[in-house]
């Protein structure tokens, strides 16, 4: 297992962080990975990495719940309710429970590289054309079907999920997480281009490492110039230190306009780092 370097330790959490022995970090990384309780006013979250089928088939429940049965997503019909497709197989799934109901109210899958080396590909890839990073694929995961059960949407949910991942990808050694941020489009796409259209240069990846959507968002026939707020999700990547890497595509079977989004730990914003890390 590889370590978090002393010198990204120290960016990222300050110096008393950064001295602490190597045990003392395998000891917060071996807890904090395996199953940790993140404590709110109320409710408490457990979070937890699916260890058998039917724990990846509570995850897949709770995102037909939200993508299909109350954002309308066209997924495919099993008599179960589960949202499957063929990456679930090669995927880790990320689950945060309720601590008294042990209801899973919160999910992510991600993908390690040696999973998208086996199976041939990331999810992105059928919505962008990712050769620019494909440099980057051996040390990066990809994120994707993160959802929040809809009555435990007051932000600590998002926190409990956002230190599962940031645990894995210490314990794991991995530096960059890519991924699909979605953004709804009731309102045909005119919400999604101005949000586009809002972000500065500065929330943008350099040129070098820019995706091209397969099916792009038609900006120039939409009203791109109204003044919208990002949805909490795509704020808060922004606020950690993800950089935007794609125009919008428009993914029809979620009606959603998505943004291939890019966050390595080193770019972190140390103001948020801790948050992130939950430790």
């Amino acid at each position: 297992m590889k370590k978090l370097s002393k010198k990204l330790a120290k960016k990222l959490f300050g110096k008393k962080f950064a001295n602490k022995s190597r045990t003392q970090l395998s000891q917060v990384e071996e807890v904090s990975v395996v199953t940790k309780t993140v404590k709110t006013k109320k409710p408490a979250f457990k979070i937890e990495w699916a260890n058998s089928p039917g724990e990846v088939k509570e995850a897949q429940r709770l995102r037909y719940k939200v993508f299909a049965e109350e954002m309308g997503a066209n997924l495919s019909q099993n008599a179960e309710g589960l949202d499957i497709d063929e990456f679930d197989a090669y995927c880790d799934h990320l689950l945060i429970r309720d601590h008294d109901s042990l209801k899973v109210v919160g999910t992510y899958r991600v993908l390690p590289p040696h999973k998208a080396q086996e199976i041939g590909r990331l999810y992105s890839d059928s919505e962008f054309d990712l050769s620019r990073l494909n440099h980057l694929r051996p040390k990066l995961v990809e994120l994707g079907r993160s959802c929040v059960h809809q009555d435990y949407r007051s932000g600590a949910v998002i926190m409990a999920l956002w230190s599962g991942l940031a645990q894995y990808m210490l314990k794991n050694g991995y530096e960059i997480m890519l991924g699909c941020a979605s953004i709804p489009m009731a309102d045909g796409g005119h919400f999604a281009a101005s949000l586009y259209n809002s972000l500065g240069n500065d929330q943008m990846a350099p040129t070098e490492f820019h995706a091209f959507p397969r099916l792009p968002l038609p900006l120039d026939k939409l009203n791109g110039g109204l003044d919208v707020d990002a949805p909490p999700l795509i704020k808060g990547y922004l606020k950690l230190g993800a950089k935007i890497c794609s125009a919008p595509a428009w993914d029809p079977d979620f009606n959603t306009a998505d943004l291939l989004t890019m966050l390595r730990l080193s770019d972190i914003n140390p103001r948020y780092a801790k948050h992130f890390l939950g430790i």
